[in-house]
């Protein structure tokens, strides 16, 4: 009997496989030499705009033209420089902007890997705040800190490191709510993949993208969650090159249900290449 009652728990704790529908992949170009090494990506309720930032403390913002449901253009404005309160662009140590979200008030909120920490924009273009950090970040590696970012429809941000220290160590979730972080909960690493970004969609789940190099390519994989951690599910889990590095993903919702629209970072190499994939949920 214990044995049973071990092998239910054991089940309960492996992840759901949801099912996905990749609608495509759109290859994404510009002339423009700041360009390129795109983490992050958030689209408008109605999947027409989207505001996407580098990990050089670059953003910019655009328009998506879809035919037939699939993107078949990418219109942007000028590449703008992120800077801080000071009115003074922020230095290589504090211009690693890795994630993404936007307040239903419409503030951005950009995180940082290398200077960890959090700041929050007014607007494109706009000058940030006072980094949003706490002690709990000490213990994170440089580089490798706040990849991923997600903010609810009450404003609570959520945010997670590329990668948790030990392959062995959860992820750790890192909340700020009400002006204060805290550490409400884990999310366990399977597999060698390292986080990569982060949405919560309108389902009020949180989507979690991740990758995984294996020396000939890329391959990605996205799982989602309840607020708390729990009810882990596996959407996508790519092959090799079937994408590039996807750093940056966006739930959103049409007439047809939730989609996911997720960008490459080509880390300004030539033999990378900047993307723009879309999937549909089909569960």
């Amino acid at each position: 009997m214990r044995c049973f009652l071990c092998l239910i728990a054991l089940l309960k704790a492996l992840p759901v496989f949801a099912d996905a529908t990749l609608i495509g992949s759109y290859h994404w170009t510009s002339d423009d030499h700041h360009f390129g090494g795109f983490s992050a990506i958030e689209v408008s309720n109605d999947g027409s705009e989207f505001v996407a930032v580098s990990d050089r403390g670059h953003i910019l913002s655009g328009e998506l033209t879809r035919e037939d449901g699939v993107i078949t253009d990418v219109s942007f404005g000028k590449i703008l420089d992120l800077y801080g309160p000071d009115e003074e662009y922020l230095t290589y140590e504090e211009n690693d902007s890795e994630g993404l979200a936007v307040a239903p008030d419409g503030t951005l909120f950009i995180s940082f890997e290398w200077t960890h920490g959090v700041r929050s924009f007014d607007s494109v273009g706009a000058f940030g705040s006072e980094l949003l950090t706490t002690p709990l970040f000490n213990g994170l590696q440089s580089n490798a800190s706040l990849e991923a970012l997600a903010i609810d429809n009450a404003g609570t941000l959520y945010t997670l490191p590329e990668r948790s220290g030990i392959a062995t160590r959860p992820f750790p979730v890192f909340r700020y709510k009400d002006g204060v972080w805290d550490q409400p909960f884990t999310i366990p690493r399977r597999g060698p993949y390292l986080m990569s970004g982060a949405d919560i969609g309108p389902d009020g789940r949180l989507y979690l993208l991740e990758r995984d190099f294996v020396g000939i390519g890329f391959r990605n994989r996205i799982r989602r969650f309840a607020l708390d951690g729990t009810e882990e599910e596996t959407i996508i889990e790519t092959g090799i090159r079937t994408h590039d590095n996807l750093e940056g993903i966006s739930v959103w919702e049409d007439a047809d249900g939730l989609r996911m629209t997720l960008i490459s970072d080509d880390n300004f190499r030539a033999f990378q290449r900047t993307e723009i994939v879309e999937y549909r949920l089909t569960d």
